[in-house]
């Protein structure tokens, strides 16, 4: 599948931009986009069910970390600085769920294609402890020693298409890739959150890596490592292996 991927930007940007692909993908084919997003924490909408949510959502602005809602589902996972985000936006025919697990398989090849070239290898699986685990988490390690590095999520629509066509089903796919982070902090800030809602979920830092700490060579220079991973996605994308 060929993409047209997005110019990249030294901006951030919200943290629900990839939204804006689904209807670019409807209309212009499929779309691919690398970017990142303001330092704050991103939450499906079944955390606003919790009541102390808004007293939470404002207790943690004030510390600079801003709540977003997302419409995917998940759970918690926090954006920012040493974070890069990978979406995908493509038509398919037929049911969602007949394409759910593909689309993950997608993304998770992509990603792990960029590792390899870095001498990190990648599989997708659970890593239980970690925040927003899931069956498509990107990890690394065997399995008593799995370390998450990459989160998927997607989301689907029913979207119009070109002129003179009918609707079409739109998925986008998205991977959080844990580049360069001091995972303790996230972890923790994580866990606040948790305890804010009075939820008895916990994350533990030892079931997530950040990628730069995997290397053989560790990077000495975060933005460099970005874009070089960057680069290395790009590839993925365009010419597949």
């Amino acid at each position: 599948m060929l993409f047209q991927l997005l110019p990249s930007t030294s901006l951030h940007r919200d943290a629900r931009f990839d939204e804006c692909l689904i209807a670019l993908a409807a209309e212009n084919g499929p779309t691919a986009c690398l970017w990142q997003s303001d330092q704050g924490l991103v939450v499906p909408r079944t955390y606003q069910r919790h009541a102390a949510f808004e007293a939470s959502c404002a207790e943690f602005a004030q510390l600079g970390w801003p709540v977003t809602v997302r419409q995917s589902g998940g759970g918690i996972v926090p954006q920012g600085d040493g974070i890069l985000n990978l979406s995908l936006a493509y038509a398919v025919e037929g049911k969602p769920l007949d394409h759910s697990d593909d689309a993950y398989l997608l993304i998770c090849g992509v990603i792990a294609g960029a590792l390899r070239e870095f001498g990190i290898d990648s599989h997708p699986r659970a890593v239980e402890g970690s925040f927003c685990d899931g069956r498509y988490n990107l990890a690394v390690g065997g399995e008593t020693s799995a370390r998450k590095v990459a989160g998927t999520a997607q989301l689907w629509r029913s979207q119009a298409g070109p002129a003179g066509g009918g609707r079409l089903q739109i998925v986008l796919v998205h991977g959080l890739i844990l580049a360069q982070v001091d995972v303790v902090a996230l972890t923790a800030t994580a866990n606040h959150f948790e305890q804010a809602l009075g939820t008895e979920k916990r994350y533990s830092s030892d079931k997530l890596a950040s990628l730069h700490d995997l290397l053989a060579t560790p990077a000495s220079d975060g933005l460099r490592f970005a874009g070089t991973l960057r680069t290395a996605l790009e590839r993925q994308i365009l010419f597949p292996g």
